[in-house]
């Protein structure tokens, strides 16, 4: 196959008309083909080579027959091929094509830009270093393999090894949708096993919010871990921080009454909130979007009531304007934020005689609120459908099938097991 572009990054006005290029094994005359087939042949088994005709078109050789074809003397040069498009011959140059069409995707809100840089970061990682130089041709279960021994040795769990080859079968999907390539190699099927998310008990979280509300009474102050003059590669803890604020207690309330995630908390501003009294009082939580999902969150009772306690609290320090921050709005940096709350979780874990990880060895993070809550539902909410809580909770039932419903047994809602619907009898009831 012989093929030319007109729009690669394989050829182009910023690069030397013969200097080599990236993803190309070099650049020659097509009048020296013949004469220099043999130091070619060898190059072309690995990379495609740049070959430029007389009337300065450039063409690319991917296969070693047309070599051999083309550089005889008197023959004519190749037909363009009519693909339009860049050239697309090596994974590398496929990777990019993929990145540039999933910026696209960014651009129209369909992809988050959060997931593109960690495409790009997997990429980089491992898929080109162990496939990046390959023609796409050679891309076969042998060369996948490859890919997975990497893996492997880096103990990439089931779920990573699973992500990589996400991404490597959108490639291939790609390079078969835009006909580069006949058919997609067969890729392995990694088995994944789904560990519940680590959630806490009823017990648990009553003595973890008494054991808050104490320490933030009592202005106990944390023991010094991260703290000193040394350098840190994240924060460290500010004597101010030493002691427990009120938002953390009005959090723990917040998150297992509201369904947020910990990104939430992060960016939740008051203009967010609006507080609903009608039959039910609750909070409307208009959130930016996350995961693809941008609809209102309502929460439940309680966190009405946490949540005007600590806008109080933040008012008498004139920090309660609709832009400023929910949780601790004194604190700009919002990563750092996020970075006390975690701090103060594993402190008042600590205090209150609670493991900080889970039944599962899941370590206990800000996420256990948002799981704590969802569970809570499922097993104290009377007849909650399991899609009114996944849209509510901004995910799907097949997410709460897998890792909140799959712990819970039958004996844990017995009660509603065991209940009869309310009917009328009709007139012409027999009776039992």
């Amino acid at each position: 196959m012989v093929l030319k572009t007109e729009n690669s990054r394989l050829a182009g006005p910023d690069v030397p008309h013969k200097a080599p290029m990236h993803g190309v094994s070099c650049v020659v005359q097509s009048d020296r083909l013949h004469e220099l087939m043999p130091s070619l042949m060898p190059l072309l088994r690995r990379e495609p080579i740049a070959v430029d005709a007389p009337d300065g078109e450039r063409f690319y050789l991917v296969d070693a027959s047309h070599l051999q074809a083309w550089s005889m003397p008197g023959a004519a040069a190749p037909v363009a091929s009519p693909r339009r498009g860049p050239l697309i011959q090596t994974v590398e140059a496929l990777a990019d094509q993929l990145m540039e069409a999933e910026y696209q995707r960014v651009r129209t809100g369909e992809f988050s830009e959060g997931s593109l840089v960690i495409m790009r970061n997997r990429l980089d990682r491992h898929i080109l270093p162990a496939l990046g130089h390959l023609p796409l041709r050679q891309v076969d279960r042998a060369a996948i393999d490859v890919l997975m021994s990497r893996l492997r040795d880096e103990k990439a769990s089931a779920t990573t090894q699973s992500q990589y080859l996400v991404i490597v079968r959108k490639m291939l999907k790609l390079a078969v949708q835009e006909k580069w390539l006949d058919s997609a190699p067969e890729l392995p099927r990694i088995k994944v096993a789904h560990k519940p998310r680590s959630a806490l008990s009823l017990t648990q979280y009553q003595r973890l919010l008494r054991t808050a509300k104490s320490l933030h009474r009592r202005g106990v102050t944390a023991p010094s871990l991260k703290t000193g003059t040394g350098q840190r590669s994240r924060f460290w803890i500010t004597p101010k921080y030493r002691t427990l604020p009120l938002d953390m207690y009005a959090l723990i309330i917040f998150m297992v009454n509201s369904f947020v995630r910990p990104s939430d908390i992060k960016n939740l501003r008051h203009r967010h909130i609006e507080v609903v009294h009608s039959h039910h009082a609750y909070l409307r939580l208009t959130l930016p979007e996350s995961k693809r999902h941008d609809k209102p969150i309502v929460s439940l009772q309680p966190a009405v009531r946490v949540y005007a306690h600590l806008r109080e609290h933040w008012a008498s320090q004139g920090l309660a304007r609709p832009d400023d921050w929910v949780f601790l709005p004194q604190e700009k940096d919002r990563e750092h934020a996020l970075a006390l709350f975690n701090f103060w979780l594993k402190w008042v874990l600590r205090e209150a005689g609670l493991s900080l990880c889970d039944a599962h060895g899941q370590s206990l993070t800000l996420y256990c609120f948002r799981h704590t809550a969802i569970t809570f539902r499922l097993l104290y909410g009377q007849g909650i459908d399991m899609l009114t809580l996944a849209r509510n909770a901004r995910t799907s039932v097949e997410m709460i099938e897998k890792f909140y419903a799959s712990t819970l047994t039958g004996e844990m809602n017995v009660g509603m097991l065991q209940s009869r619907r309310a009917q009328k009898k009709p007139r012409d009831w027999p009776g039992v």
